[in-house]
């Protein structure tokens, strides 16, 4: 517990400046050669014996523990929003550009709860004010619980992609470009998820991945 308490440090500070609700946001996904980016939004009440133990940047936890805490998070949130950008949008407006439109509309639907958005290094021009924090999930206790929201949610969105294309091993490798995953699209093609923009730096043929 003693984590979640020193992770308020910024959540404080903006409350002592007036703001009543913050959130925080994160994203998870801005590398992979396949899926969605996907960024949560998640307001956690701040109270100490509402503090959730363990909350932590989700890439310093292990996938058990990450399910485990997604569960708690989700249920003791007074709001989130988890919005995604599919992987032909992100052909087309660039990944940064994605980040930023998946963050804004996670943000904006939370602008009649929140008054004040945390995020990790990234100022997405949402409706609220967003504060970027570099390296903030591992900071912010807001930014962290939403990096473990939005983790959990899109590993769960690769093992579904999984069955639909079990050939890339996407419940391993989750769409990043490991050499299983890269040997795979030199010996399938590319499939309907995969970023075409991204895949293009590795100079591999098309296909369909059918």
């Amino acid at each position: 517990m003693k984590k979640a308490v020193e992770m308020l440090e910024y959540e404080r500070e903006y409350a002592r400046q007036g703001y009543c609700a913050i959130c925080g946001a994160d994203e998870v996904g801005r590398g992979p050669l396949a899926g969605p980016v996907v960024v949560a939004a998640v307001c956690m009440p701040l109270e100490t014996d509402k503090l959730i133990d363990g909350v932590n940047d989700s890439k310093k936890l292990s996938p058990k523990r990450r399910e485990q805490l997604y569960d708690v998070i989700l249920r003791t949130a007074d709001a989130y929003r988890i919005a995604e950008i599919a992987p032909e949008e992100i052909d087309s407006i660039n990944i940064l550009n994605a980040t930023k439109k998946a963050m804004r509309e996670a943000i904006n639907a939370l602008k009649d709860r929140c008054d004040l958005a945390l995020t990790d290094a990234l100022d997405p021009g949402a409706e609220l004010r967003c504060v970027p924090i570099v390296k903030g999930d591992a900071k912010s206790y807001n930014i962290a619980a939403a990096s473990i929201v939005a983790k959990v949610y899109r590993d769960r969105l690769m093992d579904e992609y999984a069955k639909l294309y079990p050939q890339y091993g996407f419940e391993r490798n989750k769409g990043y470009g490991t050499r299983e995953h890269i040997d795979a699209i030199g010996a399938y093609g590319l499939c309907p998820i995969h970023r075409r923009s991204f895949v293009t730096h590795f100079a591999i043929g098309g296909g369909n991945g059918t």
